[in-house]
């Protein structure tokens, strides 16, 4: 790759970097090309961006961003690709679902909102992790919840008062 072409791409990096929250890194070495493909054909059926790079330009993109990676500097050895996508969890659960043909992808680390997850030992607690959409749905079931319970309570409580009531008129004295 030629030096001009290096620093394109390694801008191009760097814009990313800088706009993307959910930044995961993986190796995929050692990945056979059908498996390779499987796992390129599951990222784009789920939406997830699945990019292949060299770790010294990765490590200069990383650089020049305005984000703190802080140990993911670290992981840069060996084949690295990057997963983005919009939900948190997403790689996570594509990863560990890509496992179950072979021990790859193994995670290198992932930025998430600002915090970085560094092993593969961190998978299943990426993995459990609630998307913005499956947080913003809790909020409003429980938003909700409340004032469920008030209409309930007032429409079985006016069967219980007339119930009582009727009860009492036909009670003889």
């Amino acid at each position: 790759m030629k030096k001009e072409n290096k620093d394109g791409f390694i801008t191009k990096l760097t814009d990313m970097l800088n706009t993307e929250h959910v930044i995961y890194l993986a190796d995929i070495g050692d990945l056979n090309a059908t498996a390779t493909s499987e796992l390129r054909r599951l990222c784009f059926k789920r939406d997830v961006k699945l990019m292949v790079v060299k770790n010294a330009l990765l490590r200069k993109a990383m650089e020049n961003s305005n984000v703190n990676f802080g140990d993911l500097m670290h992981v840069l050895k060996g084949h690295t690709a990057i997963m983005t996508a919009e939900s948190s969890n997403l790689p996570a659960k594509l990863i560990k679902e890509a496992r179950k043909s072979s021990n790859k992808p193994i995670l290198k680390g992932a930025y998430i909102e600002e915090c970085v997850y560094v092993g593969d030992n961190m998978l299943q607690a990426l993995c459990d992790i609630k998307s913005k959409n499956e947080l913003i749905g809790d909020i409003v079931f429980l938003l909700q919840s409340p004032a469920r319970n008030v209409i309930s309570a007032l429409q079985s409580g006016g069967q219980k008062i007339s119930g009582v009531l009727k009860t009492l008129s036909e009670k003889s004295e």
